[in-house]
Formats: C-alpha cells, structure tokens, sequence
C-alpha cells in the first residue's frame, strides 16, 4: 500500500506519459521475475515436498515478492488518474 502512495505521488508530480509507461515496465519486468521463481521453485514439489512446506519455503524467499510488488506497480501505473491541471 505505500508504493502505491509513492507511486500516486511521483506520478502526480511528473508530466506526461512517459513516466507512468515507465513505471509499467518496471512493474512487468519485477512480475516476470518473481513468477519465474515461482515456477522455477515448483521443482521442489518433485522431490517430495508438499504444499504447505513449498509455500512455506516460498514464503521466506525475497525474490517470490517481486511478483507482488511488479503486480503493484502495475495496477498502480495504470489506475491512478491522470494528472489534470485546471485552468
């Protein structure tokens, strides 16, 4: 919830689109990340680890939240309403 203050912030003081386009592909690229790891940690299962000791593992690995901050930056890139200065 604060990166997306921080990212409604940033954005409201930044002109024009470029900024939010650039915050998208951050957002898209941490995603990629964090869901290759996931999917890469998946092997774990086929050496006999169950469910709940494979989301507890993943649990305590960093580069699992990339997904969730990269899906934040996203939603946050493209639901915050545009800076609109009134004349």
């Amino acid at each position: 919830m604060i990166a997306v203050n921080i990212l409604k912030i940033l954005t409201l003081k930044a002109e024009g689109m470029m900024f939010r386009v650039f915050i998208l592909l951050i957002g898209f690229g941490l995603a990629v990340s964090g869901g290759v790891s996931l999917i890469m940690y998946l092997n774990l299962l086929t050496t006999g680890m169950n469910y709940q000791e494979y989301f507890s593992f993943i649990s305590t690995r960093v580069e699992c939240y990339l997904l969730i901050v990269g899906m934040i930056f996203i939603a946050a890139s493209v639901y915050t309403p545009k800076n609109q200065k009134h004349q």
